[in-house]
């Protein structure tokens, strides 16, 4: 078991302002995880001085930008030398199966170092010459206190994504982990606060939805950067419209993989056990709707459903298995209500169902059965709403123009897929679809791109140049 006693304020090793604590106990078995400090409003009132006072008058907004990349690459350096460690660190307190985990945690060291390679090229400041000899100076500046609130699933990538861009572009940034993974949390803390950053630069305040809705708000904090639920990314959204805070939001997704009738449905069937399965279903960007056309329909049910028969549900740290519990007792049942939502409304249960799997050592554990179901219409409860869970639904259509519009019928936009025998057509239907990412035969995603969402599923782009320009405000100096 680990143990904290300390918070990261400012990049000093605090007592926190009360005895409250967050106990993280495995969703395998109920294990102690760890123990660590609640961070409270007085701890969040600590932290934002801090990261005022440090970018008001400290030396980090003020560096050179060449003196920033050197602080995080050490950082950089000392996290992924620790990656296999915080991986099973990570999918003990969340049950992300390790595979995932570490790979996610491995892959992390070039996702840091495209930030740092990209900001070593950035326009930190232009000039253009004018008439008369008048010239103007365009900088970037950096756009002040960023609060970081981030989900339990892929916690490491979805602080980083927001940390490393903001604290290049000179911020100073409050990280607010979930309750979920708040061991995890106080060990990236760690690491920041042995990296070498100036005081007042970095804290990290593990916490639950009050406190992250105090630090949200606070006058004091300049951007907010937010991962989680679209619901409360409304809230979120709502508050920093009201105080003219910069706000970026990576939300859910209802992600639709589209296998064209030209499609090699082997090979789509066997990529959409990442696509689709990968994290446990606990993905915003799962491609969870697979819409199939009628002449090859019931190939699609079965070759999917072949796959879903193969892969293995247990223990998240054995290296064989690919889907691992739910990360808590309430993710569990809302899967289970959503399952028995398909039912009710007449979706052909393929396989899996509400019930927990049966497989002895699980019992303890928040597992759920992989379900597929079938003949499912686009206006049903469990295409339409983001479950979370390892459930895939099989949509029918006729055309391809009908495809379209399912995969666009959406209230989300993140993600999605085609496949087709004819890439070039692949594309052409690619651009048809109001989403913010999108593979041909699944092509992953060149880390160094932008990423977020087309409607609900959120505001601002991470990643890539995009996701450094975030953190930074325009200034234009007339001379």
């Amino acid at each position: 078991m680990i143990t904290f006693d300390k918070l990261l304020v400012g990049g000093v090793w605090t007592a926190p302002a009360s005895s409250d604590v967050l106990s993280v106990r495995s969703p395998h078995d109920q294990s102690l995880v760890g123990v660590v400090p609640e961070a409270s409003v007085a701890d969040v009132d600590r932290a934002v001085a801090a990261a005022r006072a440090a970018f008001d008058h400290g030396p980090w907004p003020r560096m050179a930008p060449e003196e920033r990349r050197r602080v995080v690459a050490r950082f950089n350096e000392l996290h992924s030398a620790r990656a296999d460690e915080l991986a099973a660190l990570i999918t003990s307190e969340n049950g992300s199966a390790i595979w995932f985990t570490g790979m996610l945690q491995r892959n992390l060291k070039d996702f840091n170092n495209d930030f740092i390679d990209i900001a070593a090229g950035f326009d930190w400041e232009t000039e253009l010459p004018g008439e008369g000899g008048r010239r103007t100076v365009v900088r970037r500046a950096p756009v002040g206190v960023v609060a970081a609130v981030i989900p339990w699933n892929a916690p490491h990538q979805s602080a980083l994504v927001k940390m490393v861009p903001a604290l290049l572009a000179g911020c100073t940034v409050i990280l607010k982990p979930s309750p979920e993974t708040a061991v995890d949390g106080l060990r990236l803390a760690e690491l920041l606060a042995e990296a070498g950053f100036p005081e007042g630069v970095v804290s990290v305040l593990p916490a639950d939805r009050e406190v992250s809705e105090y630090l949200i708000a606070h006058p004091g904090v300049d951007k907010i950067a937010f991962t989680g639920s679209t619901a409360a990314g409304r809230r979120i959204a709502a508050v920093a419209g009201g105080q003219f805070k910069r706000v970026s939001l990576e939300l859910g997704g209802k992600s639709a993989a589209i296998v064209l009738p030209d499609a090699d449905v082997a090979r789509a069937a066997t990529a959409l056990k990442g696509l689709s399965l990968g994290n446990n279903g606990e993905a915003c960007i799962a491609q969870t709707r697979i819409l199939a056309p009628r002449s090859r329909y019931d190939e699609v049910v079965d070759a999917i459903a072949a796959m879903m028969r193969d892969v293995t549900v247990g223990d998240p740290l054995d290296p064989v298995t690919w889907i691992g519990p739910m990360v808590r007792q309430a993710q569990q049942q809302r899967v289970r209500s959503y399952i028995e939502a398909g039912i009710a409304e007449g979706a052909r249960l393929v396989l899996g169902g509400p019930d927990a799997p049966d497989t002895p050592g699980l019992e303890k554990g928040f597992y759920v059965r992989p379900t597929l179901f079938a003949d499912v219409t686009n206006s049903m409860k469990i295409a339409q709403e983001e479950i979370f869970g390892p459930v895939l639904a099989v949509i029918p259509f006729d055309t391809e123009d009908e495809a379209v519009a399912i995969a666009n019928d959406s209230p989300y936009g993140l993600a999605g897929g085609v496949w087709t025998a004819d890439p070039e057509h692949g594309l052409e239907v690619a651009r048809r679809i109001r989403t913010g990412t999108f593979s041909v035969n699944g092509a992953s995603r060149d880390m160094r791109t932008p990423f977020g969402g087309f409607k609900a599923s959120g505001i601002g782009r991470e990643y890539g140049a995009a996701g450094l320009s975030a953190y930074t405000e325009y200034q234009s100096i007339g001379m």
